[in-house]
């Protein structure tokens, strides 16, 4: 399905940001890098989606990019990380925060609340109350998808062939990766949709020559609380996106902060940034999750480090009031 013809749930909040779900698809699994070819993550983050953005951008001409880079940097384009869906259940990261939960203080379901990656929004307000029970929610995470190891074999330029292993995840036929974008005008929302488009055929991730990465479209759609909670609130927020404040800010938001940081690192994908194979710098970022009690805009960072053209990372955040 083209993106540009999907019908889209738009959501107005009161500064003029306008969000919408689009639910990805994966046939054949996805390979997102866990430090081996052996392992994968299930989903990806926003600064992944945003450098793969990027390059379909790049490929368009150098016009396209500035837009996009334009867009992103002044907050007129916003990313969530990527999240699962089972059916019509769309899941959220689950938040840093202290859940005084109804139990009897037993530690066994105190390490099962540890084991949940995510929660489901229909039942956001359970778990926020402590009434949720999280050997439901565990079972229902591993109805998404599971995790795969295949075998290939090496042959080029070598002697004899060397065998290796690629892990992906595969997603159930009910599952995949849903991503919330925000945006304030509709030339920044149509360049979403063109290069989201363009980038379900190239693919996210790697080993993506095998298939692995390529997505199919499809709209979603979110509760009216979840609706109304993004972007709203006085005094705790959880981020959606791997994020990070600018040098101005962080003094600001890290009190009453909870949070688990991100080593956000890899190589440059650029034939122009340089002769051979080099890393980006690297950058420690709040992930998915994160609690605050003040609001940060982020930034779109240079992670460069001697090559020919700067390279950028997303680290903005889109707040969900909790």
């Amino acid at each position: 399905m083209n993106a540009t013809e999907c019908l889209i749930l738009i959501t107005k909040v009161g500064h003029g940001m306008e969000y919408d779900i689009f639910k990805l698809k994966f046939p054949y699994g996805i390979h997102i890098g866990d430090r081996s070819l052996e392992n994968s993550h299930n989903s990806f983050l926003a600064d992944t989606l945003f450098s793969a953005l990027c390059i379909e951008a790049v490929k368009e001409g150098k016009e396209t990019f500035e837009r996009l880079l334009q867009y992103a940097k002044a907050g007129e384009l916003l990313i969530s990380d990527a999240f699962p869906f089972l059916g019509d259940e769309l899941f959220l990261p689950k938040p840093y925060i202290r859940i005084n939960d109804n139990s009897d203080g037993t530690s066994t379901l105190k390490k099962q609340y540890k084991k949940m990656n995510y929660v489901a929004m229909s039942k956001w307000d359970e778990y926020l109350a402590g009434s949720l029970n999280p050997n439901d929610e565990i079972a229902l995470e591993k109805k998404i998808g599971w995790y795969k190891t295949e075998t290939h074999c090496a042959i080029r330029g070598l002697d004899e062939t060397k065998p290796y292993r690629i892990g992906s995840y595969v997603f159930s036929d009910q599952a995949g990766l849903y991503i919330i974008y925000g945006y304030d005008n509709e030339d920044a929302k149509d360049l979403f949709y063109n290069l989201l488009d363009k980038l379900s055929f190239s693919g996210i991730g790697g080993k993506r020559s095998s298939g692995l990465g390529r997505f199919e479209i499809y709209t979603g759609k979110m509760s009216e609380d979840i609706k109304n909670r993004l972007e709203t609130g006085n005094d705790a927020f959880i981020s959606l996106s791997v994020s990070l404040p600018k040098d101005d800010e962080i003094s600001d938001v890290m009190p009453d902060a909870r949070y688990m940081l991100e080593k956000r690192s890899g190589f440059v994908e650029s034939v122009s940034y340089s002769d051979r194979y080099m890393r980006k710098k690297d950058l420690f970022m709040f992930a998915a999750g994160s609690f605050f009690t003040k609001k940060y805009t982020g930034d779109i960072y240079d992670v460069s480090a001697g090559g020919n053209h700067p390279v950028y990372r997303y680290g903005k955040p889109i707040f969900l009031g909790v």
